[in-house]
């Protein structure tokens, strides 16, 4: 097959290029790096079968001429990181909003399958124990900055799902929990990469809040094959399904987890969520993936565990 991944220059994107090139596919990839890195694609230049343009997805001629290359579409591209979207809420909105339009716009020319990688952060303040994706999205107040990238993840689900139901375009919605792995930056916020890079410049390992909040983590392999898999199955099509591991940690016993492994002499701190973010910020305290669909639909079950994670993220900062 020919496939397309927008945002193919970022740390998901590019290892989902790497295994659907290992495969046999032919991938092009389109990103404008202002999250993603030529570095991460660096080693797939000299591939058979690779393609890559340094655009924005919101160049139309050039993302239609893309889409009609190819047969699926994996749109990754987006606005992401708790950091970025409150530092440049504008761009969260219109990056995600009018990225999607202009890829379901194109790819409905020719009905070709997008596969739309959206956010547990779409449930937002839910209550709920595990997440399940037909359960109701309890976002907060629009004068919460932190809450334009849930809303605009959301309102991408519902478009994709629109263009499904009234013009029978091939969508399927994935939601990531907590994707990790090499190459992860944690320069916008993600957590581990930034726990394990203070951890081995034996830095103060910075917990935002008390520490007790708690999430799940997922290898990115895990998550590149899921991917794949959804992509080969027709059934899967008009779907919302959650993609992650149900291994919860809090992230206070995540840092102390961090600093024991690799034998760090740094002093773990609490930082407020004013500090942190802005003033009046909020977090969820939990956050865990009901499963229970993408195993029943394509037998996902995670290989790795949070150890692996942390080992490889290690190894990955370590040169290794």
């Amino acid at each position: 097959m020919k496939i397309l991944i927008t945002g193919g220059a970022g740390f998901i994107g590019s290892h989902l290029a790497e295994k659907l090139l290992e495969e046999g596919h032919q991938v092009y990839v389109i990103d404008d790096l202002s999250t993603g890195s030529i570095e991460n694609i660096e080693h797939l230049k000299k591939r058979k079968g690779f393609h890559y343009v340094i655009d924005t997805i919101m160049n139309s001629p050039v993302l239609a001429e893309l889409i009609d290359k190819c047969d699926t579409v994996f749109h990754l591209a987006a606005a992401v990181g708790v950091m970025l979207i409150v530092e440049s809420p504008v761009r969260t909105i219109e990056t995600n909003v009018k990225g999607t339009e202009e890829v379901l716009k194109h790819a409905n020319k020719k009905n070709k399958k997008v596969i739309i990688a959206s956010t547990s952060e779409v449930y937002g303040k839910s209550s709920q124990k595990l997440f399940s994706e037909d359960g109701d999205l309890v976002l907060g107040s629009t004068t919460k900055g932190r809450w334009s990238y849930a809303c605009s993840k959301a309102l991408d689900e519902f478009l994709g799902l629109a263009y499904w139901k009234e013009k029978e375009l091939p969508v399927v919605v994935v939601r990531f929990f907590n994707i990790v792995g090499p190459k992860q930056t944690g320069r916008y916020g993600m957590v581990i990469p930034r726990f394990v890079k203070q951890a081995l410049q034996n830095k103060p390992i910075t917990i935002f809040g008390d520490g007790k909040q708690s999430r799940c983590f997922t290898h990115v392999k895990d998550a590149v094959e899921a991917l794949v898999k959804i992509n080969q199955i027709k059934d899967v099509v008009g779907e919302v399904i959650n993609l992650g591991n149900d291994e919860e940690v809090s992230i206070e016993d995540l840092a102390r987890k961090i600093k024991k492994v690799t034998g760090s002499k740094s002093e773990i701190q609490y930082i407020s969520y004013d500090e942190a973010y802005e003033e009046g910020f909020e977090d969820m305290m939990r956050r865990a993936p009901d499963l229970t669909k993408i195993k029943r639909l394509i037998g996902f079950s995670p290989k790795y565990s949070l150890d692996d994670i942390i080992k490889d993220v290690i190894a990955h900062y370590k040169g290794y």
